[in-house]
């Protein structure tokens, strides 16, 4: 197979929105990632949206069975996956049945034409094999018999038909490969490695991926070849990395930052279970890994290790943060640091377990009970997971609190490239644990108090076994200062204005507005939405639009300047993908027009979406 990169007959063009879609045993997740990779090397800017059924193995052959993978591959700087598909590969009829309506009008459609049979079509709701008819005749239609062509080129091999038909998905990757022209080098490289003593395995993969590399080639697609570009990028170390896998090392980092070694405490929950697959990595950092019976224990052993003087964090989706929520109230009282990571998912109760959705806002504000209050911090990139672990981590020292870090699906599951930073730019997170007496009783004898409060309100940590140090603390209310429990009317009172106080104290960056210095329309965004939000007003703007748009990494407190800037505009706009969280906390503090554009279809915004309801605005 002759691997040619930038062949001299291709198009170029400035980007390709792929979208890969079949059964979830098809392995779409796995050949979209590949080609994601490839591109990745190429040195193409990209931005990746998985799909999967909620189901772990749902009906094959159903629309409830589809799993999808969408990559936008380009040679500038994006935002998104895309809002549309330029090329659609549907490996049977509920591939196409479901995820159609996407394709943009004279798009590419590839199509895996074996699998277009009587009882696959019956189960997609097709009366009639769209094949056949003029239904796609708006799509330039590419047909091939990738079943039947992956079986043969296997035969020889001494595969079983059952097994090499398994390698379709790698037919698919080398078609579409050799149409964008992909180099083939690091998938090969990937099978070896991934695959390694298991050669009939390896040898049927490579065997498929070079059987629709070369039906490009045989199948008169010349018209069809196009070439992407690499993208400029900063000098650097770059790689390919996903928001959990980005949040886990910044986690890893924190704990180096900050000198202490790192606990976390997890019970499996999609789509947060990657972050303790990950951490479970990394003994040699000083992480321990705990998979714990339940998200209680889970919390449990997370606060204890906070205690112990561990950077102590638990992960989970919003079902886990409520049942963790009576040990994120002992956490307040306790004013110990935690770090409490959320990566949400479509609710209520099990919900969408694999589609994204940012509903747990004001239970991240909110759930808790009493007058609970902590910090939230929320990321808005894959890559700023890395960033926003960190800040988690180091507000939560610094502070001695608990903190929630929000992300979701998206974030979790989507990738783009990253440019590994300096270590020596990350800045110490400095940790200081009370080694001596702090108070002098009535009776002339030395004492430590848990709750003595520097000029932040800060109280001092003496982890258990500290000489001389030794004291109590517990979830009821206790004395300021001593620590002592206390029933005190107004020494409750007193304590609730201090956790008040303590959040107020804690200082983050101001808000920067990005757009039109005179923007009529203000777009303000919190977490994922980031990307749909900057290419959206990044088009309005060009087009000579007055838009501006600001993004909030800091839910609570919110930074200080951003009710002045919420008061220089009439028309403000939270596009969020719940039906209104952060709109209402902007309506309650500043008391502005904060009008929610909610979405809940368990798919993240696209840009153009973000566009249009813009322009509505504008025209009001």
């Amino acid at each position: 197979m002759t691997d040619t990169v930038a062949p001299p007959d291709a198009l170029s063009v400035d980007k390709v929105i792929v979208r890969f879609a079949g059964d979830s045993g098809d392995g779409m997740q796995l050949t979209g990632d590949r080609f994601t990779s490839a591109s990745a090397l190429f040195g193409n800017d990209l931005a990746t949206l998985p799909e999967y059924p909620s189901e772990i193995r749902a009906p094959a052959g159903t629309l409830a069975g589809v799993s999808a993978f969408q990559v936008q591959i380009s040679d500038h700087d994006i935002m998104t996956p895309g809002d549309a598909p330029d090329v659609l590969v549907a490996m049977n009829p509920a591939a196409l049945k479901s995820d159609l309506y996407m394709l943009v009008p004279g798009g590419t459609l590839i199509v895996n034409a074996d699998a277009f049979e009587e009882r696959n079509l019956a189960k997609a709701g097709y009366e009639d094999n769209p094949l056949e008819g003029s239904e796609l005749d708006a799509y330039r239609l590419v047909t091939a018999p990738m079943t039947s062509l992956t079986k043969e080129v296997c035969k020889n091999l001494g595969v079983k038909p059952r097994d090499a038909e398994r390698s379709k998905n790698f037919f698919a990757l080398g078609l579409v490969s050799w149409m964008y022209s992909r180099p083939s080098e690091p998938t090969m490289e990937w099978i070896d490695a991934k695959f390694a003593g298991r050669d009939l395995i390896i040898a049927a993969n490579k065997a498929a991926y070079a059987a629709g590399h070369a039906f490009g080639e045989t199948a008169e697609l010349g018209h069809q070849r196009v070439v992407v570009p690499a993208a400029p990028q900063e000098p650097g170390t770059y790689t390919n990395i996903n928001g959990n896998t980005a949040l886990a090392w910044g986690l890893v980092a924190a704990g180096e930052l900050s000198g202490l070694p790192v606990f976390l405490g997890s019970y499996p929950i999609t789509p947060a279970t990657d972050i303790l697959h990950e951490l479970s990595k990394h003994k040699s950092f000083g992480v321990t890994a705990f998979q714990a019976e339940d998200e209680i224990a889970a919390a449990g052993s997370a606060l204890g290790a906070a205690y112990g003087g561990y950077l102590g964090v638990t992960t989970t989706s919003g079902p886990g943060v409520a049942l963790k929520s009576e040990t994120i109230s002992l956490a307040v009282s306790l004013e110990l640091p935690l770090v409490i990571v959320d990566i949400q998912r479509g609710g209520p109760s099990t919900g969408l377990p694999t589609k994204t959705e940012a509903a747990d806002l004001l239970m991240a504000m909110y759930g808790r009970h009493g007058e609970a209050p902590l910090p939230v911090v929320a990321a808005s990139t894959p890559s700023d997971c890395f960033n926003v672990a960190i800040e988690a981590a180091r507000i939560a020292l610094t502070h001695h609190t608990p903190v929630i870090l929000l992300s979701d699906g998206y974030l979790a599951n989507g990738s783009e490239p990253w440019r590994l930073p300096e270590v020596d730019s990350l800045a110490p997170i400095p940790v200081e644990f009370a080694t001596e007496f702090n108070h002098t009783n009535a009776d002339g004898e030395p004492a430590f108090w848990p709750f003595l409060r520097d000029e932040n309100l800060v109280r001092p940590l003496a982890p258990p076994g500290t000489p001389d140090l030794m004291h109590r603390i517990g979830g009821i209310e206790k004395q300021d200062g001593s620590g002592n429990v206390s029933y005190d009317p107004q020494n409750h009172a007193h304590m609730v204005a201090v956790r008040a106080e303590r959040m107020a104290l804690i200082e983050v960056p101001d808000v920067e507005v990005v757009g039109h210095p005179e923007a009529e329309v203000l777009v303000v965004g919190w977490g994922s939405t980031w990307g749909a939000i900057t290419g959206g007003v990044r088009r309005l703007v060009n087009a000579g639009h007055k838009v501006a748009q600001v993004h909030l990494t800091h839910l609570n407190p919110f930074p200080k300047n951003l009710g002045e800037v919420l008061a220089r505009h009439d028309k403000i706009l939270v596009p969020e993908m719940n039906m209104g969280h952060l709109a209402r906390m902007l309506r309650a503090d500043y008391l502005v027009d904060a009008r929610p554009i909610g979405k809940v279809t368990g798919q993240p915004f696209t840009a153009g979406e973000i566009e249009q309801v813009a322009l509505g605005a504008l025209d009001d």
